[in-house]
């Protein structure tokens, strides 16, 4: 049975994610090229080795110390999927909060285990107040398919900040 659970600060130990399997193996993605969104063929591998994991363990810290949430999807008291909402309000009305991650291992994937995570963000991210989530996602076919599914579009306003960490992610919003 999985558990779903918000993390706290010492609950983000260094080894939380160990075990954790963050691959991906993408074939095409989107990308935006005058106004509009095209798909080509792009293949590469991404796959978190320990010292990402660890850093990924600072930011969801650093997230949870700044009024944010992490929450954490576990079998067997092991950590197979989490996801966190930032805690600093911003756009022009101040009515975004981010969703920088949302990760399942990769043997857990298409069982419903990351809608379920985002719809937990979702309402945590309404109880912090924002009306609009804000997530700037991997631009893989597979990820924007998801996206879509739990109900994502393009955003309204881009945050520049955001983009320029990955200026190939597109930028899209949940309306909460």
């Amino acid at each position: 049975m999985i558990q779903f659970k918000v993390l706290t600060i010492h609950e983000l130990s260094p080894t939380l994610l160990t075990t954790f399997n963050r691959y991906q193996e993408t074939n095409y993605v989107c990308f935006k090229a005058n106004d509009q969104f095209i798909i080509k063929a792009d293949y590469f591998v991404e796959h978190w080795d320990d010292e990402k994991k660890y850093q990924v363990i600072l930011e969801l810290q650093n997230c949870v110390q700044a009024n944010g949430t992490v929450t954490g999807a576990f079998s067997d008291r092991k950590l197979i999927g989490f996801a966190n909402v930032e805690g600093e309000l911003f756009g022009n009305n101040k009515e975004y909060l981010e969703l920088p991650y949302i990760h399942v291992s990769n043997e857990y994937r298409n069982s419903g285990i990351g809608k379920k995570l985002f719809q937990i963000c979702c309402e945590k991210a309404k109880q912090m107040g924002a009306k609009k989530l804000y997530i700037a996602a991997h631009p893989s076919v597979e990820t924007q398919h998801f996206y879509k599914a739990v109900g994502c579009t393009h955003a309204l306003e881009i945050n520049q900040k955001i983009l320029n960490k990955e200026p190939l992610d597109i930028q899209l919003e949940k309306v909460l």
